[in-house]
């Protein structure tokens, strides 16, 4: 996969949080100096590592042999069907076993999933421990890693257990993108088309060009700083944050409804988001659809519902987005401006038999 993926030197974004501040790295080959970068931040006694089955043969020796202090790790297995608290529970006592105590750090090195369960252990392990994000999907490096959301699943629906929690650190190395399958590249696409649409029509424009992987550092790092801008205002998802979740209604009923196996989570935004602006043009709003479902297939994202309507009603039901007898939808009225739309779960009923 030709992705260079190179950026100029810039400062890291920082993002202010509630409870301190949290930095952002984006730069070609940091993972190879990942130690160090850490060990200027914090002063631990020993780390542990947790990252999942594809992505520790790749990284967790080039990651662990950067320190000299005393390193463990925990490896889960790959996929959104084991973010559950079972999983997060078998790394407490990993983190138990290895002696871990408050003053020490704990790294997620993986892809969103490794990155929303270690967040969860370290949020909520002795209480707290710091944490690193070092995202190695394009998912997580445009999404996931930034802005302290953490979480696992139940059987009633998606991300519905977590806290709150920032990482102090997080570092971006766009050069780990060279490993992953193209069905992995495009999945994080999901998530760069959405940022494009919800506030800047010029990452659409980006991702449009042919080469567009050539320059895909600076797509990260465009996406980064409006995750970045949006938290800073809401970090804890009352009011404006919600635009991220542009396309994730309907994206997680589906996800649900394929038990977190028949799509991916880019896979479910794609379709989400499309569902998201068919929904907006049955309420009189502009049709939109045409050219995001251009632009989704032109990167190997699907665009189409399969499942059955009513199911999808009655799975979205239990999102959180649910408040009352209203659920929030996010809608894009033109790319680069959304708008959080509650709309009553009766007449949504009715959009979505219609979809």
């Amino acid at each position: 996969m030709d992705i260079k993926g190179a950026i100029p030197p810039r400062e890291p974004l920082t993002l202010q949080g509630a409870a301190g501040i949290s930095e952002i790295y984006i730069e070609t080959g940091l993972l190879g100096r990942a130690g160090k970068a850490m060990l200027d931040v914090f002063s631990p006694s020993r780390v542990h590592i947790v990252t999942d089955s594809t992505v520790a043969p790749l990284y967790l020796e080039t990651l662990a042999q950067q320190f000299t202090l005393p390193v463990s790790s925990t490896v889960i297995p790959a996929g959104e069907e084991h973010k559950r608290l079972s999983t997060v529970e078998g790394i407490y006592h990993d983190l138990l076993a290895a002696g871990m105590t408050r003053k020490d750090l704990i790294i997620a090195l993986g892809g969103g999933v490794v990155g929303d369960i270690t967040g969860f252990a370290a949020a909520t392990f002795l209480r707290g421990v710091s944490l690193c994000q070092i995202p190695t999907t394009l998912l997580a490096q445009v999404d996931s890693s930034v802005g302290g959301k953490t979480g696992v699943d139940l059987d009633e629906g998606k991300n519905l257990v977590g806290a709150f929690y920032q990482p102090r650190l997080v570092l971006i190395d766009p050069e780990v993108l060279k490993t992953l399958p193209d069905t992995t590249f495009a999945d994080g696409m999901a998530e760069v088309v959405k940022y494009g649409y919800i506030a800047n029509p010029a990452i659409l424009e980006m991702v449009s060009q042919p080469d567009y992987k050539a320059h895909i550092g600076d797509v990260i790092y465009e996406c980064v700083k409006i995750k970045r801008d949006v938290v800073a205002i809401d970090e804890h998802d009352t009011g404006l944050r919600m635009i991220l979740n542009f396309g994730h209604t309907v994206g997680h009923a589906v996800e649900k409804l394929g038990n977190y196996t028949e799509l991916t989570h880019g896979q479910a935004v794609a379709i989400g988001m499309v569902a998201a602006m068919r929904l907006s043009a049955l309420r009189g709003d502009a049709d939109l659809s045409a050219p995001l479902i251009t632009l989704l297939q032109q990167l190997g994202l699907p665009t189409e519902l399969t499942h059955d309507r009513e199911a999808i009603f009655h799975a979205l039901l239990s999102d959180k987005k649910k408040f009352g007898s209203t659920v929030n939808f996010i809608l894009v009225r033109e790319p680069g401006r959304a708008e959080i739309t509650p709309i009553e779960a009766e007449t949504l009923h009715e959009y979505i038999l219609k979809l």
